[in-house]
């Protein structure tokens, strides 16, 4: 008999958040593996945005540990701008430089950080480009793009850096709604070329279709997880089974 052996990519143990003594984050336990996309679902206010910053260490965890493979990021001697340069993070806002063109906001990193020259810089831009079908618009600028334009652009960015992990925080919420299947289909593709994802998402429908495993928050807490299909067809808890209902009927 064959065994599966999985690479664990990142996991938080016990992580606890609190803003001026409030609790946002109430001892969060998650694993991601490589290849993998864990979905975070919940309502607004649950804790998921706070569990990708802090992650990403743009929050200092209150309590717990995080680790990316074997290295504790949670550690206050840590290299933040290392951690950051394996961890991408794209939010809601598309972020993108607006007096740059499109092939600059991809290149500005890797040439500052990776210090990749900007010859090979541009051709990288211009591969990553023509994969989600914007190669004519790598000189223009972000406000001549859609919104679902400016969002790829953005999650393009940072896979250019080829992070370990990529973080995605509702990248859909702020796009019309026709324009937020082409966000999701460049979701879809990058799990198949094998990149490791948390999303913290509302496209409840995509995350059951996509999602390897789901964590349901409520108040900064884990009520329930599992693979996609048993969170979305039987959840154990009433918490999740009412959220469920109310969003997916």
């Amino acid at each position: 008999m064959t065994v599966e052996l999985r690479e664990m990519v990142l996991h938080a143990v016990g992580v606890h958040k609190a803003f001026d003594g409030q609790p946002v984050l109430r001892g969060i336990d998650l694993e991601l593996y490589r290849g993998q996309i864990v979905a975070l679902i919940g309502s607004s206010g649950s804790g998921k945005s706070t569990l990708l910053r802090c992650i990403n260490l743009l929050e200092q965890v209150s309590d717990g540990e995080i680790f990316l493979g074997s290295n504790d990021i949670t550690d206050p001697r840590v290299n933040q701008d290392e951690v950051r340069r394996q961890i991408g993070l794209v939010f809601q806002a598309y972020n993108l430089f607006a007096h740059m063109s499109v092939r600059q906001n991809i290149t500005l990193a890797l040439r500052n950080v990776k210090g990749i020259p900007a010859a090979e810089a541009d051709m990288r831009a211009n591969a990553l480009l023509a994969r989600i079908g914007l190669a004519d618009f790598a000189d223009s600028y972000p406000d001549k793009l859609s919104g679902g334009q400016q969002q790829r652009a953005a999650i393009m960015r940072a896979v250019a850096l080829e992070p370990q992990v990529l973080l995605l925080d509702e990248v859909t919420s702020a796009l019309d709604p026709e324009l937020v299947g082409e966000v999701l289909e460049l979701i879809r593709d990058l799990k198949s070329q094998g990149t490791s994802i948390i999303m913290a998402t509302h496209e409840l429908s995509f995350a059951r279709d996509v999602a390897d495993w789901v964590l349901f928050l409520d108040q900064g807490r884990i009520v329930e997880e599992g693979p996609a299909a048993e969170v979305f067809g039987h959840p154990r808890e009433p918490r999740t089974r009412e959220f469920l209902t109310r969003l997916l009927g």
